[in-house]
């Protein structure tokens, strides 16, 4: 039976973005407070409707996916010179050989991504290419490769764009670490704000970067060209080798150069970012990315040649080009200036192309049971912002371990990509292989060359950086794959365990259930709780008290008055932990698979704070503890001391909702709980995010029928929170009733728990301190 209103097949409420009250525990005005400054931040909530209007055009998505690459000429002719140089002084002319063997490099990969793209018109990039073609095993290793580098992208890009501006004002120098966790500070508060909403905020640097490089590049090029070419500013040079160059030092060159290809697979990874046709626009932004990036590594390669420009302590050699160029007290030496800002403005915005791939790929992940499932998550600004605030931190413990040094940092760089690079070419070669399309032999061999190409370089970068570092890099990877593989046997596990029990759990007879009042005090919170414990109870109610320095010794006659001695009150034994006590009582009942023992538990709060929901430690205790007993269900009755219905008359009416997410044992079992109570009326509610995930619970509805209405009520913002007061406000509106949220609640144990929502949890800090609200937890041991 499925009960709709308003239209099919969703309920409308009339609920707007607001975030819910301050029920976990904030004053209303600290709260207001809170929700303002995030409003100032972030930007007010969009519904999951607009994602549409979110995609980005272009102009705007060069700026976002391609500042990576395209940056990198900042620092990729350096980190090869500072090689040559370590080597030999007359070395440094063979930077511009090795960066033309890098720019054809760049080249072939992005002509097989762009293939690529043809053939997969979805995100996810080096992971999909390889795991649809080559296997799970391949496809995690990409995918592992690709975190990896994403990450090790923001701390090298802003610590790198630091050391730019601290080119300029070496002053700064001893606040680089300051200044990295800043830049990464402000990039995610930017993210945060939304994938369109940041693309204009960072448009505005990266065009003007593009547009000085490519001025630097002319202006010196002629001036070399017509007279002279001018000479670089190096102050505080690095010490240069005297010894020979050999093939170990031009690999180990050309690898530190490769720097350059990093972020090319990013528009792979955010094709459905692009506006439609999607495939199409991608395609040709990365074409536009590679023409922008490899002129302007290409030139400042040359430039460093002609301008003897070196690697030093004190400033980039983008820096030092620059300068020459335009050298001070000449017409021109304000664009210096704007070289530097601007250098500054794109390295921290190539953190920026972490920021994008980073949370599609660990969404794409999470969705196919190999990351933690909050990762899928939607923020109110409709980006995956539980993995942007994760990269933010993990790049932040990199700059504090590695005190911002990009030299340090730099040789962590660049394995990550290259192995996914093969990879994915790899699954590319075996796409055209099998699907043989028109032009299948031409594609083929052009990811061919490109596989064998990037795993050679990926020998090679292993081979010349493990002792400087590379060899955390390679652990990292591996490890990361034991992670994917262990999250996913633990969702498969509890995925077919959950599957195969729902049936169990309909055929199971109506299950008795043994209702126990404690009672700590007599207050209003207990006057409730009793009389919600009488209602359910079908006469066979049960009271118990366990006695706490305090306690009123009279408690138990004064009950028996107060009951009209039914039932009487049972004194248990004193405890360390009332938990102990109650849990002895409680197992004289039978209860487990088919039998509930529901302990119901009053609260009177002084305040509505959740510090002090916790510091009320003897209930905080005894309620967790008794989630955790098989069969036990915990009903907690909170009642806000001094509210307007503190003495009012008892309510007359109990209204049952079942919050569900899915149809499986769990939710199941809470439902057949609810239907047992024996309420004056009962429905299950699900909060439908997105348009389809209505049709999906109605088929699973009408498969485990359970003989209670279901309600589908639209959740545009993606959030329990609003919803779900809104449609338990249209119940308390009555005076005389009360609503009884009976939530399911998986319970896992130790580290298992990062992996699931806490729904549960999340509902009950927010309805803790909603008047008229009783919650019921309905545990599903997970053992």
């Amino acid at each position: 039976m499925l009960k709709q209103e308003a239209r099919e097949p969703k309920v409308e409420l009339d609920v707007d973005e607001t975030p819910p009250p301050p029920a976990a525990g904030l004053s209303a005005a600290a709260f207001g407070v809170l929700t303002g400054a995030k409003r100032v931040v972030i930007g007010r909530a969009r519904p999951t409707r607009a994602l549409e209007e979110t995609l980005l055009p272009k102009t705007l998505a060069l700026p976002i996916f391609a500042s990576d690459p395209i940056s990198s000429v900042a620092y990729a002719t350096e980190a090869a010179l500072a090689v040559l140089l370590a080597a030999s002084l007359s070395a440094r002319h063979l930077v511009f050989p090795i960066s033309i063997a890098i720019s054809a490099l760049l080249a072939i990969v992005v002509l097989s991504y762009r293939q690529g793209i043809k053939a997969y018109s979805s995100s996810g990039g080096s992971y999909v290419f390889a795991k649809e073609n080559l296997g799970t095993l391949p496809g995690l290793v990409a995918a592992a490769a690709l975190l990896t580098d994403y990450i090790l992208t923001v701390a090298v890009s802003v610590a790198a764009g630091v050391f730019a501006i601290t080119s300029v004002a070496p002053s700064l120098t001893s606040y680089r670490v300051e200044l990295s966790l800043a830049c990464i500070l402000v990039l995610t508060l930017g993210n945060l704000r939304g994938v369109r909403e940041s693309g204009l905020l960072f448009a505005l640097p990266t065009y003007p970067f593009i547009a000085s490089m490519y001025a630097v590049r002319v202006v010196g090029f002629a001036k070399g060209l017509t007279g002279s070419w001018p000479r670089a500013q190096v102050p505080h040079p690095l010490a240069a080798g005297a010894g020979s160059v050999g093939l170990f030092v031009l690999l180990k060159a050309f690898a530190s150069g490769s720097a350059a290809l990093t972020g090319v697979e990013s528009i792979s990874n955010g094709v459905t970012a692009f506006r439609h046709p999607q495939a199409r626009n991608a395609a040709r932004t990365l074409v536009v990315m590679a023409a922008i990036a490899i002129s302007l590594f290409l030139g400042v390669s040359y430039l460093a040649v002609k301008m003897d420009a070196r690697p030093s302590s004190s400033a980039s050699v983008l820096s030092e080009i620059a300068r020459g160029v335009f050298p001070a007290g000449s017409s021109g030496s304000l664009v210096y200036y704007f070289v530097q800002a601007f250098t500054l403005a794109i390295l921290i915005l190539a953190a920026n192309t972490s920021f994008q791939g980073f949370p599609r790929l660990a969404a794409l992940l999470a969705r196919d049971g190999y990351f933690p499932r909050q990762f899928v998550n939607l923020g109110d600004r409709l980006v995956f912002s539980n993995g942007m605030l994760i990269l933010a931190g993990l790049a932040s413990v990199l700059i504090l371990s590695f005190r911002a040094n990009v030299d340090s940092l730099i040789h962590l760089y660049v394995i990550g990509v290259f192995t996914a690079f093969t990879l994915a070419q790899a699954g590319m070669v075996r796409y055209w292989l099998r699907t043989r399309e028109a032009g299948w032999r031409k594609s083929a061999v052009l990811n061919g060359v490109g596989s064998a190409t990037t795993l050679v370089v990926t020998a090679i970068v292993i081979w010349t950086k493990f002792t400087s570092g590379a060899w955390m890099v390679i652990i990292a990877i591996p490890t990361m794959i034991a992670g994917f593989y262990a999250v996913h046997r633990h969702y498969r596990s509890v995925a077919r365990r959950l599957r195969a029990k729902a049936n169990a759990v309909l055929a199971r007879p109506q299950p008795a259930n043994t209702v126990v009042l404690y009672v700590e005090r007599l207050d209003a919170a207990t006057r409730e709780a009793f009389w919600y414990a009488r209602k359910i109870s079908n006469g066979s109610l049960r009271a118990i008290h366990v006695p706490f320095p305090g306690s009123d010794p009279g408690i138990r006659p004064r009950f028996f008055s107060w009951s009209e001695g039914r039932p009487a009150l049972e004194v248990l034994s004193e405890e360390e932990e009332p938990l102990d006590a109650v849990l002895e009582y409680v197992w004289r009942f039978p209860h487990g698979e088919g039998n509930f023992v529901t302990v119901v538990i009053p609260e009177l709060f002084r305040t509505p704070s959740l510090l002090s929901a916790v510091m009320r430690r003897s209930t905080f205790s005894l309620k967790h503890g008794l989630l955790r007993e098989p069969g036990v269900v915990v009903t907690d009755v909170p009642k806000l001391a001094g509210s307007s219905d503190g003495d009012s008359a008892e309510p007359r009416r109990a209204v049952g909702v079942v919050p569900i997410a899915s149809v499986n044992a769990v939710s199941l079992r809470a439902l057949i709980y609810a239907r047992s109570l024996g309420l004056d009326d009962t429905s299950a509610v699900f909060f439908s995010f997105e348009d389809d995930d209505a049709a999906k619970i109605e088929r699973d509805w009408e498969r485990f029928p359970t003989g209670l209405p279901l309600e589908v009520v639209d959740a545009p913002f993606r959030d329990l929170g609003k919803p779900l007061l809104t449609y338990l406000r249209r119940i308390t509106a009555d005076p005389e009733a009360v609503a009884v949220v009976v939530m399911p609640e998986l319970v896992v144990r130790g580290t298992d728990r990062l992996l699931h929502n806490q729904r549960a949890l999340y509902l009950k800090r927010i309805l803790l301190f909603e008047p008229h609200v009783i919650l019921t937890s309905v545990p599903y041991q997970l053992v």
